[in-house]
């Protein structure tokens, strides 16, 4: 499948994707009937594939006509701006696993064109402030490690005809302040506002045995 502007010259016939839990299942409905969903929970879970998948779906379908992909910088430890390159190159370790999933679903070539063409775009907080969406799927990964200053300027971005995820696991949280997605679950919780929240458990965990192996020994250590 090639893109050239804005149009596939050919489409591929690609499985929908398959829920394998009841939890995915409650998640990929969320995505599908609403604007907004914080997923939550440890890897493994699908959380980022499923919405990355999705994602390229909607964007192959024309459904959208953007990706909006960002995720805090506190793992890193410094800046991207300390890192040489272009903002492609300096965001794409960190932006990795969705990127995979999407070329995946829209082929290697196409992706690149839509990277080119402002059609997928990286955005890190650090710029992100003055910036608006719209007819845009925003993924928001590692949202735990967003403070909630990063938080509120993150979701005041968002404009009409959006799909918004935010995806994160609050118990990786790298920040020695309040994590902003403690912040927005406590906020959609108190004041009972219309965002469905997903949570994954360690029973979810389908990227390998080992992975939930590893994943259920670090909890032990951590309780």
């Amino acid at each position: 499948m090639e893109l050239h502007g804005s149009k596939f010259d050919a489409e591929r016939s690609l499985p929908s994707i398959k829920p394998l839990n009841a939890t995915q299942a409650a998640y990929l409905e969320a995505l599908k009937t609403g604007p907004q969903v914080v997923v939550l929970g440890p890897a493994g879970t699908g959380k980022t594939w499923i919405a990355a998948t999705l994602a390229a779906d909607l964007f192959r379908q024309r459904r959208i006509t953007k990706i909006i992909l960002t995720r805090p910088n506190v793992p890193s430890g410094r800046s991207l701006g300390f890192f040489p390159g272009s903002l492609e190159e300096k965001f794409g370790p960190w932006a990795a696993p969705v990127i995979e999933a999407i070329k995946d679903r829209i082929g290697s070539a196409a992706y690149e064109i839509a990277v080119k063409n402002g059609d997928i775009e990286m955005v890190p907080f650090e710029i992100m402030r003055g910036r608006s969406w719209k007819d845009a799927f925003i993924l928001l990964d590692e949202a735990q490690n967003a403070t909630p200053a990063e938080m509120k300027t993150f979701l005041t971005r968002i404009g009409e005809d959006c799909t918004v995820v935010i995806n994160g696991d609050i118990s990786q949280c790298d920040l020695r302040e309040t994590s902003g997605l403690h912040t927005v679950i406590h906020l959609i919780k108190s004041q009972m506002l219309p965002v469905p929240i997903i949570e994954f458990t360690l029973h979810d965990i389908v990227r390998s045995g080992i992975c939930e192996m590893w994943v259920r020994a670090f909890e032990e250590v951590r309780s």
